[in-house]
């Protein structure tokens, strides 16, 4: 998926190109510009064709680092249930540097699922509604127990509506042979 928003965003960048040098080079006769030619008026062209170069190399150089991952690894799934009042979660043992797909719907009314640290910081959240399932990815850097709440008031509840995921080492963190 990633690698073909990246195409298409190539792709649509060199259209954009090939018609700003279309537009410099049909309009650089000079019966279209020598009555008014001014040395601004002459710069125009290669100030463009300068410009464009840069924002193509701009383009090429930063979308190298889009977000969306390589696809390289395989997402640990887990499928996440949120019901008054609490959690189910089809595993809640998971591993470091590999990304997590956590597919949240809700059984009953809208939640917040809000995934947070040890010090009770906040570190992603996504919408939990009826009917429909919201994808989260993300990937944990360190080992330890993080804190599933719910972000959104759903009743009398709502307060202990709280359940754990432990995040393990990989194998290569612990030493141990796959």
């Amino acid at each position: 998926m990633a690698h073909t928003a990246w195409l298409v965003t190539v792709a649509l960048v060199l259209l954009v190109g090939a018609v700003f040098v279309w537009v410099v080079r049909s309009s650089s006769a000079k019966s279209d510009y020598e009555p008014i030619a001014t040395r601004a008026t002459k710069l125009r062209p290669p100030l463009l064709l300068l410009l464009s170069g840069v924002v193509l190399v701009v383009f090429v150089f930063t979308l190298r680092g889009l977000p969306y991952g390589d696809g390289a690894a395989e997402a640990q799934v887990v499928q996440v249930t949120g019901s008054q009042w609490s959690w189910q979660l089809s595993r809640n043992t998971l591993t470091t540097g590999t990304p997590v797909e956590f597919q949240v719907t809700s059984a009953d009314v809208n939640h917040g699922f809000g995934i947070y640290d040890s010090q009770y910081r906040l570190l992603a959240q996504v919408q939990a509604m009826p009917k429909y399932v919201n994808h989260l990815r993300y990937t944990f850097a360190a080992p330890g127990t993080y804190h599933i709440l719910c972000l959104e008031y759903c009743g009398r509840v709502h307060h202990g509506m709280m359940t754990d995921l432990v995040v393990t080492g990989t194998a290569a963190d612990t030493g141990v042979a796959r």
